[in-house]
């Protein structure tokens, strides 16, 4: 689990948003999913964790993004 939360960190990262917004993005699901699973109250399913992965996969960032104008 904590494997997929840091890739899903770094992506969010990389791409300057809120690791929630990922979630939101990738599996339609709201932001507050994120905040229980850092805190251990819960976990994705793997078809949700699977959904992310595969959405950042298929999004990769770009050289400019994530960084101030």
């Amino acid at each position: 689990m904590e494997q997929f939360m840091d890739r899903v960190r770094a992506y969010a990262d990389a791409l300057g948003i809120h690791p929630s917004t990922v979630v939101q993005r990738a599996a339609r699901i709201g932001g507050a999913k994120w905040a229980k699973w850092e805190a251990g109250e819960g976990s994705p399913t793997l078809r949700t964790a699977d959904r992310i992965l595969k959405y950042m996969e298929d999004n990769p960032p770009r050289a400019d993004e994530g960084k101030a104008a």
